[in-house]
């Protein structure tokens, strides 16, 4: 594993910032932040990039300004010009199907109805990308999904979204330095 690309999914503009399908821009800020990279707008990669100098080598972070349904046009713009492979690209980006709080990591696998991976794998070809699915809890009901992940979390569920970001950033270094194994044994411990 050798993560060059880290793309966080969310929708652009005010209006989506503090909503939670904005999970991922959320941990790509605090992640920007952490590692001292400088946002700028690049129209021919349609969306705000960064790029951090790091030990393991130089990494690309990616906040799609193309709204969530088409995120994988600014991620295969980026990785085609910088000729990065699929398996070195890491979404970030928020999860019904995990409980508020809690964190996931994997290589590859379905889009689980998630319309920004769903772009990315028709846009790159392959589902063969990691993830780091943070958890927003499911409204119950799939006819209430819209408006809820396009509606802010309440505080407490901010709260445990802003903990499982604080500790999906502690695991950086393990993804960064490629274990595989070890990144999820942090994640998906209590």
């Amino acid at each position: 594993m050798n993560i060059r690309l880290i793309a966080g999914l969310g929708n652009p503009g005010a209006e989506y910032e503090h909503t939670r399908h904005n999970a991922g821009f959320w941990f790509l800020d605090e992640l920007a932040r952490q590692w001292k990279a400088v946002w700028k707008h690049e129209k021919k990669y349609a969306g705000h990039i960064a790029r951090a100098t790091r030990p393991e080598g130089e990494v690309w972070l990616l906040k799609p300004d193309t709204y969530m349904n088409l995120s994988g046009k600014a991620v295969a713009a980026l990785a085609q010009f910088y000729k990065i492979k699929a398996e070195e690209i890491l979404a970030v980006h928020d999860e019904l199907d995990l409980p508020c709080g809690s964190v996931r990591f994997k290589l590859g696998g379905g889009n689980g109805g998630h319309n920004g991976l769903k772009d990315i794998q028709a846009k790159l070809g392959t589902p063969g990308f990691y993830r780091l699915r943070l958890g927003i809890g499911h409204p119950g009901d799939r006819n209430l999904v819209v408006g809820y992940v396009l509606n802010k979390p309440s505080a407490a569920e901010r709260g445990l979204i802003d903990r499982s970001i604080e500790k999906s950033l502690q695991a950086m270094p393990l993804v960064m330095a490629g274990d595989s194994e070890a990144v999820p044994r942090l994640l998906h411990s209590k």
